[in-house]
């Protein structure tokens, strides 16, 4: 048996960039639209493209060229009981390597969380996770990190609405200082090697 490359996917990505919130709701889940309301209620700009479901960072590369902005890797990850829960919010280029940050933030060994763990606490799927969903957190059971070179040298970041069928482009500051304080989160900055 000979082992080929498989082709790259190939997914539909509508290239016009929208201002703001969809003009017809039908079709959209009920977390998307919250999210909408969210980001309008606190009167954040934003710019939408949407697209078939993307489910890796490596599938956003094309998004990240019409938006002008980098998708961010949001990576849901636990402890090893499981009584910890942390999102990290990093450059969507950036390797992760779990013992550089376990170290920054005092936990030992950390996984990637599991789905029903995403779904409970943020009303999120696999291949959708955000920033956003932590208005979902309603009881601040998750812990945000976010790497410093988010806040450092990114002006905006891209990020999904919920939902990994539209990607939002945001001003990093509106995340920092509008969003996370609206939805009750505050954040820890870790600094996470560049390894190649």
């Amino acid at each position: 048996m000979t082992n080929q490359l498989q082709p790259p996917l190939s997914y539909h990505i509508d290239p016009t960039i929208y201002a703001g919130r969809p003009t017809d709701s039908s079709g959209r889940l009920p977390k998307e639209l919250r999210t909408y309301d969210l980001l309008d209620s606190l009167h954040i700009s934003y710019e939408r493209v949407d697209h078939d479901a993307l489910p890796t960072i490596e599938a956003c590369r094309q998004v990240d060229e019409i938006l002008g902005t980098p998708m961010c890797k949001n990576l849901f990850l636990r402890n090893a009981q499981k009584t910890a829960f942390y999102l990290l919010l990093l450059p969507g280029e950036k390797k992760f390597k779990t013992a550089a940050l376990s170290k920054q933030i005092g936990s030992a060994r950390l996984s990637f969380g599991e789905p029903e763990f995403m779904e409970q606490l943020m009303d999120l799927t696999p291949g959708s996770v955000t920033v956003l969903g932590l208005m979902n957190d309603a009881e601040n059971k998750i812990r945000l990190l976010i790497d410093r070179d988010v806040i450092e040298n990114h002006a905006f970041i891209g990020c999904h609405p919920c939902i990994n069928t539209s990607s939002l482009k945001l001003k990093t500051q509106d995340l920092i200082t509008k969003i996370l304080p609206a939805i009750h989160h505050d954040y820890t900055l870790v600094d996470l090697p560049d390894v190649k």
